[in-house]
């Protein structure tokens, strides 16, 4: 192991970790994918793990919970998110389960079906627009059925192409 690929190795993960936090699997990939020997990526994941750069605890936590609350995602959509970054399961139910606290999945519906529907001019939407905000939750991870029960009744025939479960 060359001691400059040791030194660029951290370099480019400080510059990274600068830029968000990452977990270790992400921060190994993208090593790994610049060249560095899995040698040196190994010896860097450990030098940064000890100087507390690098918690794959911390990192879930801040990653859910920015989904949770400033992206608005359904748990679906996180545990996706989270597994793809290389995140074991505890963690991440965990992680959703304390990020819930500040909004849960409901209340979460309920801001997004607000938002969709502000603009919109009462009674009530037809079942075109309910089918377009079913899609739209159902592409941020929500489960179908917590949808509908927010949307109001809707009969399963009027929303195409979804398996009912």
């Amino acid at each position: 192991m060359k001691v400059l690929d040791l030194a660029a190795a951290k370099q480019k993960a400080y510059r990274l970790l600068a830029l968000r936090p990452h977990s270790e699997k992400e921060l190994e990939k993208k090593l790994r994918e610049k060249g560095f020997p899995a040698v040196v990526v190994k010896e860097t994941l450990e030098k940064l793990h000890d100087l507390k750069y690098l918690n794959d605890a911390s990192f879930a936590g801040q990653w859910a919970r920015n989904l949770v609350v400033n992206k608005i995602w359904g748990n679906k959509k996180i545990i996706t998110s989270l597994r793809e970054k290389g995140i074991a399961a505890d963690l991440i139910n965990l992680s959703i389960e304390n990020a819930r606290e500040e909004l849960s999945e409901e209340e979460a519906i309920e801001v997004l079906i607000k938002k969709k529907t502000a603009k919109k001019k009462p009674p009530a939407f037809d079942v075109k627009e309910k089918q377009k905000i079913f899609q739209a939750l159902m592409g941020r991870g929500f489960p179908p059925g917590l949808i509908l029960n927010k949307l109001g009744k809707i009969k399963k025939e009027d929303i195409d192409g979804e398996d009912w479960e």
